[in-house]
């Protein structure tokens, strides 16, 4: 039987369900996921439209993924 706590998948999806696009930092800041990548990537297994978006920041390019619901 599994205990009350939600793994990292569970809490990011469920982040993104709220409307919420979520970065590598917002991921180990909030939930400590360290690798939202692989997290996206089970979610994306799992049957959930997660699409990425490029957002450049200080020179910086990183992504930024969001839930896409309905359909």
């Amino acid at each position: 039987m599994r205990s009350g706590k939600l793994t990292q998948n569970e809490l990011v999806l469920k982040y993104m369900e709220t409307g919420n696009g979520i970065t590598h930092m917002d991921a180990l800041t909030l939930f400590g996921c360290a690798r939202l990548a692989a997290r996206i990537d089970d979610l994306k297994k799992m049957g959930h439209n997660i699409i990425s978006e490029d957002v450049k920041r200080n020179g910086k390019t990183f992504s930024r993924y969001h839930l896409v619901k309905g359909k």
